[in-house]
């Protein structure tokens, strides 16, 4: 039997340091969940390593299979263009599958919502509080449908409202959201940020929640994103071990 696919975490980057501290913090995670497994970074810009340096890398160790898995919240451009964009450079002789991105998840909505208790929300509080879900946004319509069927999702688990906003290329900004749900007569309003880890965009999320009564924090190296990490790995891997079983 052929030994796992190398799982490779492929990130944005950013110049903010709290980003890759995020990512690496995440990965750490991981690799504790599953120590059979091998699991490397890269990133597509502004940090080391890059995502072509770590392939040629594991190229020439000799790995062969690898799962590249966008470490992205929906399936916008970076997941529809520059990420298959860059595998398609890897070095001749790496077997790569690209996973799905990390959302929608139920796991993930547990750790917004736990994020948000985290953050001094009372659980008992839930049914007259209103929630901003809060994204980074997105030109990709697709990207941005999929967040309003979450925050429509979210809010048959028993919230007072819950409502999408983002922190850039579309509307609503986080603080128009806040205000209507106030309009709506929701007794508090808490902000749950949709994003992995921190940087310009979540703080412009923080910024528009001043009018919030709570603010949770972004989800990072949460257990939630681990497992679901994890399991966009076995979606992507399974079929080749499978296959590797029955030869």
């Amino acid at each position: 039997m052929r030994s796992q696919p190398v799982l490779l975490v492929i990130a944005h980057g950013s110049r903010d340091p709290r980003h890759a501290a995020t990512v690496h913090a995440l990965v750490r995670r991981v690799r504790s969940l599953r120590p059979g497994v091998r699991v490397e970074t890269g990133f597509l810009d502004f940090n080391v390593p890059s995502v072509p340096g770590v392939l040629e890398s594991l190229a020439a160790q000799g790995v062969r299979d690898v799962v590249a898995l966008p470490l992205l919240l929906t399936r916008a451009f970076h997941a529809k263009s520059d990420i298959p964009a860059v595998l398609r450079q890897a070095p001749r002789g790496l077997r790569i599958r690209q996973a799905e991105v990390l959302g929608p998840s139920p796991l993930l909505l547990a750790g917004l919502e736990r994020r948000l208790y985290e953050a001094g929300l009372d659980p008992a509080k839930k049914s007259s509080t209103g929630v901003v879900l809060a994204s980074a946004g997105s030109s990709d319509p697709e990207a941005i449908a999929v967040i309003a069927e979450i925050a429509r999702e979210w809010r048959h688990t028993g919230w007072c409202a819950v409502r999408p906003a983002f922190a850039s290329a579309v509307l609503p900004r986080t603080e128009e959201a806040v205000r209507e749900l106030r309009a709506m007569g929701c007794r508090r309003v808490a902000v749950a940020p949709y994003v992995l880890a921190p940087g310009r965009l979540p703080d412009r999320i923080a910024r528009g929640a001043a009018g919030a009564d709570v603010l949770a924090d972004v989800l990072g190296p949460s257990q939630e994103v681990a497992r679901v990490l994890l399991h966009r790995y076995d979606e992507a891997a399974l079929p080749r071990l499978s296959a590797a079983v029955g030869a």
